[in-house]
């Protein structure tokens, strides 16, 4: 990819930085926004091509989801990354041979399951305690001599300087000011992106925007996390008068399957849980409990609920911990509470941040306590609880602050990654990195039907069948799970015009059910380092981030590790 620019544009890439009223030690080629792994990888990459890197965090914790509790890794195939991403994974096994490290268990005792089994022992591992991601993180910091900014807010009103199509410096809220050549936004939410004007999406587009068959609306696909049937939506049962209970939509005739939308698929924290009694924290009913948000659970183990087991996920890590995440109809998803996130302020995020909180702590004390809940339910939830020894820096009681944030903003870049290319019926000309999970997208909102009952919409969980391969491909899935795909450079920059030194390698230009197979952790790692990449070939080449030779860009990544093909089955 390489495109004309104007020579001004080139100069202002070029020119060294103007440090008249500027504090120099908060100036850098390359000034990186964000917490997420992506932060970390770009910055690294830019500082191994010789360029001065800064990482404005917003967050004291660095790493997102990495470690915050997410640690049973969305890998969908392992062949798909290498570079920093796998040197990530490679560490976490190195941390783990340190006899030290295993405090409540023996090395032997742990097996992961289900999408990481058979993970442990070979050269790299990817199941984990927070902790031990934070501690292979922070050793990086050291490793690699990365430059943090912990708890620095991009003040989004007026924080973002503009010269033409050139960002020249950002603002935080606690007023310092950061001047670079290239910007990256790595945040989950794209804010830094939004405030300099660059044209994104939220919600679900309709299938007809890119010729898709599973984004919009998605009543057919309502088959999974579902209520058991029958549950009754009313406040009084059979009385619809009587109004709906919490979370729930009326029926809307109008809708039809496809069409777009501006709702976005569910939040949870992804808890990191324990039955050692030695490191439990039983679980506790918030200050601010409301019997009727688990209204919905009652009536649902009323109708059987109990035979499907318990309403969760709980992946084994090491030392006798979890990575407990959603499952069934009512569980850890505070299904349609989290519409507002993308484009809310700081102030109301945290509000829904705290009502996530509350609801999930309040779930699980129900779970374990409520007499409305089977006695056999309420002993085998009270076995788990959360951690002593994690999270020190969130909310208290072993609960992390870190929200997780699915979806949020997806930036129209100038390549929309689709459906098509997840499949492998349309291949990218300019890869960066690879996709390798199953187009996936948790509920979107929960709603009463035609006769009355509540239905869950919004959940997709399409395996990706490879047409492109053959009419038996989707049989020939590496290991067993969908074939990896390239990400298009032109999917992490903005359009050309709009600004031409911001590269956006988390919330990149994806459609809905695109970002789904594209949002998990191992691949932010690697869009960091190709953000890292490609920041230092804009700077050296003094053009816009659109305006990248794509063949060096290619050869820059390769040389790192980066994986950008595998071969079909």
């Amino acid at each position: 990819m390489k495109h004309s620019i104007s020579s001004a544009l080139c100069a202002a890439i070029a020119m060294p930085f103007a440090l008249q009223g500027a504090d120099a030690r908060n100036c850098a080629d390359v000034v990186v926004y964000g917490s997420s792994p992506a932060a970390l990888t770009a910055a690294i990459e830019a500082q191994r091509h010789g360029k001065s890197a800064i990482v404005v965090c917003p967050e004291r914790r660095i790493g997102g989801l990495t470690t915050g509790g997410l640690g049973q890794t969305d890998i969908g195939s392992k062949s798909a990354f290498g570079g920093l991403a796998l040197e990530f994974y490679r560490d976490i096994v190195k941390w783990y041979s340190n006899p030290a490290h295993w405090t409540r268990q023996k090395p032997e005792e742990y097996f992961p399951e289900g999408q990481c089994a058979g993970t442990k022992d070979g050269g790299s591992m990817w199941t984990f305690e927070p902790s031990a991601a934070l501690a292979v993180l922070e050793e990086w910091e050291r490793r690699y001599g990365l430059d943090i900014r912990r708890g620095e807010w991009l003040d989004r009103e007026g924080g973002v300087a503009k010269e033409g199509e050139r960002i020249v410096s950002i603002k935080t809220l606690s007023g310092n000011v950061y001047r670079g050549k290239v910007f990256v936004d790595a945040t989950y939410e794209g804010d830094l992106m939004a405030a300099a004007g660059v044209r994104y999406t939220v919600g679900r587009e309709a299938n007809s925007t890119y010729g898709e068959t599973i984004s919009g609306v998605q009543w057919r696909e309502a088959k999974f996390h579902q209520l058991m049937p029958g549950v009754d939506p009313y406040v009084v049962k059979g009385r619809p008068e009587s109004g709906l209970l919490p979370g729930i939509e009326p029926f809307n005739p109008a809708e039809r399957d496809g069409d777009g939308d501006s709702r976005v698929q569910a939040y949870c924290f992804r808890m990191c849980l324990t039955d050692d009694p030695g490191n439990r924290i039983p679980f506790k009913k918030p200050a601010n409990y409301d019997e009727r948000e688990y209204e919905l659970l009652f009536r649902n183990y009323e109708r059987g609920q109990a035979k499907k087991g318990l309403p969760w996920i709980n992946a084994r890590m090491p030392n006798r911990k979890t990575d407990t995440n959603n499952r069934t109809g009512f569980s850890t998803d505070f299904i349609g509470r989290n519409w507002e996130w993308p484009e809310a302020s700081y102030k109301r995020r945290a509000e829904i941040c705290r009502a996530h909180l509350e609801y999930q702590q309040g779930l699980m004390w129900t779970l374990a306590n409520h007499p409305r809940i089977p006695l056999e339910v309420r002993a085998s939830v009270s076995r788990w609880g959360t951690c002593k020894d994690e999270f020190p820096d969130g909310f208290g009681d072993g609960w992390q602050s870190q929200l997780y944030v699915r979806e949020a903003r997806r930036m129209v870049g100038e390549y929309v990654m689709t459906e098509h290319e997840c499949r492998g019926d349309r291949k990218v000309p300019s890869p960066v990195a690879m996709g390798a999970y199953t187009m996936d997208s948790h509920n979107v909102r929960r709603s009463v039907t035609a006769d009355g009952k509540v239905l869950n919409e919004g959940d997709v969980e399409d395996p990706c069948r490879y047409s492109a391969w053959g009419p038996d491909a989707h049989r020939r899935r590496d290991g067993g799970r969908m074939k990896p795909y390239g990400i298009d450079y032109g999917a992490i920059v903005p359009k050309r015009g709009e600004c031409g030194n911001l590269i956006v390698p988390v919330c990149l230009s994806a459609s809905h059910m695109a970002f789904g197979s594209i949002r998990m952790e191992p691949v932010f790692f690697a869009l960091g380092q190709a953000a890292g990449a490609a920041a230092s070939l804009a700077i050296d080449g003094g053009v816009a981030v659109q305006g990248v030779e794509y063949g060096r860009l290619r050869q820059m990544l390769l040389d790192g590790g980066q994986v950008l093909a595998v071969q079909a089955p």
